[in-house]
């Protein structure tokens, strides 16, 4: 028996202090947090008012003996190191090795390939359950679309070969980390054109399949399924690909013509033409505004976000469905932090074969339950 069910590794950064704290509130027993620093884990264990024989574990990207020492001590690492293609990879082959599951907050496709590349045939024999994109990107939107396909062959006896997802509502921003990433993801591309074509292709996480077109939701459109107009969805790039792990992982089960994209819904008329124009220039990777890793919002700031996400279903016959996704948190720190730590939990009482996973695919239906019980996440569909 490992000493630990979850060792939170990371947290002494903004994000990984909160996934610290909710499982400390939450009651949960056998955790731990790892960092580089004890003196700084001791600070944050104090601050979050965890026990205090909350076990601390150090270890360090730098030192692979230390990650292989965690990865053996515990049934799952949750980390929330990123950007993850600056710093993920070793503790990936420590998992992988030790046959320990793993989850984090990925948004960088090009790395996950890679990974999967190089380690998912190792994990499947080890029995090392790797789960990349364990928050908002890209839990609401993998599990979204899950639930209207099951609304889909409850009342037609088949998938919807084209689903949109259409961010309705959200307030509250990304997370320093996830503008990190994006940043050190463009700067790999720079250096490696190869990883552009991964950037770009719908089917980069699902190696030897490619699908149907798909559109790029690149540029503002009118969307004549909502009757409005929507703009460009800055974490469509990393969702989309997810979505369509989760298809091939599950024998296709969406169909092998499946078409899916994510756009924000910016308004009706000339007003929402404008908006969505606005969006669709906007960069908000520009300047030095938004939270540095290690830094966030307040927690009435953090109480006070929310997201509402619509998903819509279209049959070949014209018939249209919808399902939707709503978080009673701002998506880039107060829900991701819970949605991460529930998908910890839920892998030590799931079982499942080894191997690089998504949500969806790996958990399903018995994550979204949990999230709905727990996390403050709702899904309806009809």
């Amino acid at each position: 028996m490992r000493d630990f069910d979850i060792i939170v590794y990371g947290a002494t950064g903004f994000t990984g202090r909160l996934v610290a704290e909710y499982l400390s509130q939450q009651g949960v027993t056998r955790w731990a947090m790892a960092g580089r620093s004890r003196t700084k884990l001791e600070e944050v264990r104090d601050l979050i008012g965890a026990p205090a024989d909350t076990p601390l574990v150090v270890a360090d990207a730098d030192d692979p003996a230390s990650l292989k020492a965690m990865a053996e001590s515990t049934q799952v690492v949750l980390t929330t190191v990123g950007p993850y293609q600056l710093y993920g990879a070793p503790l990936i082959a420590a998992c992988v090795a030790a046959g320990t599951a793993y989850v984090d907050l990925c948004g960088e496709p090009a790395w996950m390939r890679h990974m999967i590349d190089a380690h998912h045939a190792e994990a499947q024999r080890t029995g090392a359950r790797i789960v990349f994109s364990c928050g908002f990107d890209s839990i609401p939107f993998d599990l979204g679309v899950l639930t209207l396909q099951e609304c889909a062959r409850a009342k037609y006896g088949m998938p919807a070969p084209r689903v949109k997802g259409r961010v309705r509502a959200m307030k509250g921003g990304f997370s320093g980390g996830t503008a990190a990433s994006l940043k050190a993801t463009l700067a790999a591309a720079a250096r490696d054109p190869s990883i552009v074509g991964l950037l770009a292709s719908p089917f980069a996480l699902t190696p030897g399949f490619s699908g149907p077109h798909q559109p790029t939701g690149m540029l503002p459109e009118f969307d004549a399924t909502l009757n409005t107009w929507v703009a460009p969805f800055i974490m469509a790039a990393i969702n989309t690909k997810n979505v369509h792990r989760t298809n091939y992982l599950l024998g296709h089960r969406y169909g092998t013509d499946f078409v899916y994209d994510e756009m924000m819904v910016a308004g009706l008329g000339d007003m929402g033409k404008a908006a969505a124009e606005a969006i669709a220039k906007l960069n908000p990777l520009a300047g030095d505004k938004g939270p540095k890793p290690g830094e966030g919002p307040s927690k009435e700031e953090r109480d006070s976000g929310h997201y509402d996400l619509l998903f819509v279903g279209l049959m070949p016959d014209g018939a249209r469905f919808d399902a939707v996704v709503t978080g009673d948190r701002d998506p880039g720190y107060g829900s991701t932090s819970k949605m991460i730590a529930e998908t910890a939990r839920c892998l030590i009482e799931t079982e499942g074969a080894g191997g690089i996973w998504t949500p969806g695919a790996l958990l399903g239906t018995g994550l979204r339950d949990r999230l709905q019980d727990k996390a403050g996440l709702t899904f309806t569909a009809g």
